[in-house]
């Protein structure tokens, strides 16, 4: 990396000399603007050689950066640029170039919904313009998944923060089962997405379990300068979500090895966007596959099982079986009343 860097500070300072056409710039001219440079930018005191600078210019005026630079020598001694408006900084861009930078621009804009991102806006909008001030507007290439109308987005800043300068908030939070907000101190880990949710994931007090903020569930939040931050310094959470689909982490459930029949119309699918990570592939047979996962029991694991309908069986363990029995027999249900007109239309 720091060769790199050196080669940029070379490159520039060779550049602004040979666009000051208010002097002559000869070879031991250019050695010492170097020089001087990489003394200025990184300390560097033992000067540079004629045979680098000579390998510079020639690297310049090559294509293999995409300089083209139309460097030329006059009298055989002076070095200029043919072209007066000519800069490295200045390179148009290519039809690649600007399809690259457009589909970049594609996706650093998902991130424009979250305050935390302020100033990477405002990189994405520079950037937005000088790719569509260069070329064609086009239609995106790529679409996302958003979701415009989720609420709690606003508190992200926040939140981030918080983790960032090890502060204490006191959040006043309401879950869908509760009947009245409460207002508790949180000590903020890490914030967490899971199908376009996203959770502040943290603790309360010290060597208290892990919990799951829903960001659309907060009512307000305020700092807590009187209480000490209590920082994660043991939880790794790529290895706390390891054995689960979802936020939903038991520290006392071991992972169980969950086997599932996929149908043979839901197969492909499954294979290619696997549920877990674990997922393998047990058995093929005629009308479908069998897969295995070893992940715990939680809610997130039977609505995504539930997502498949009649596509996905369990086949062990039983417990999971029975639970996903359960919910489709209650769906049923459901369903028959409708048709008894029990439930309005």
């Amino acid at each position: 990396m720091p060769v790199n860097r050196n080669a940029l500070i070379r490159y520039k300072t060779l550049d602004a000399c040979l666009r000051n056409r208010q002097r002559k710039w000869t070879l031991d001219d250019l050695i010492e603007a170097v020089s001087a440079a990489l003394y200025e930018y990184e300390g560097i005191d033992k000067g540079i050689s004629r045979r680098t600078i000579q390998a510079d210019l020639q690297m310049m005026r090559s294509d293999k950066l995409g300089y083209f630079a139309p460097i030329t020598v006059i009298d055989k001694k002076y070095y200029t640029y043919e072209d007066p408006a000519y800069s490295i900084t200045n390179i148009p861009l290519s039809d690649g170039d600007l399809s690259r930078m457009n589909e970049a621009v594609e996706v650093l804009k998902q991130f424009r919904g979250f305050s935390h991102f302020t100033a990477l806006n405002e990189v994405v909008q520079k950037l937005e313009d000088h790719v569509y001030s260069t070329g064609r507007k086009s239609a995106p290439v790529i679409d996302f998944e958003k979701n415009e109308g989720l609420r709690g987005l606003h508190w992200l800043d926040t939140l981030y923060q918080a983790v960032v300068q090890k502060q204490t908030l006191l959040i006043q939070y309401q879950s869908f089962s509760a009947r009245l907000p409460q207002t508790v101190p949180f000590h903020v880990w890490w914030l967490k997405e899971f199908k376009n949710r996203w959770y502040a994931a943290g603790v309360r007090e010290s060597k208290g379990p892990i919990m799951h903020l829903a960001l659309d569930r907060i009512l307000a939040v305020e700092t807590a300068p009187e209480t000490d931050y209590l920082p994660n310094v043991t939880v790794d959470p790529d290895r706390y979500y390891r054995d689960v689909i979802g936020v939903t982490v038991s520290e006392r459930l071991r992972p169980l090895k969950v086997k599932i029949r996929v149908a043979r119309e839901q197969a492909p699918y499954v294979e290619t966007k696997p549920l877990h990570p674990s997922q393998e592939v047990v058995e093929r047979e005629p009308d479908g596959i069998v897969i295995q996962l070893v992940v715990q029991h939680n809610l997130e694991l039977e609505r995504e099982i539930l997502s498949f309908g009649d596509g996905m069986i369990v086949l062990e363990p039983e417990r999971l079986q029975n639970a996903i029995r359960q919910r489709l027999l209650s769906g049923l249900a459901a369903y028959e009343k409708v048709g008894q007109g029990k439930f309005p239309s």
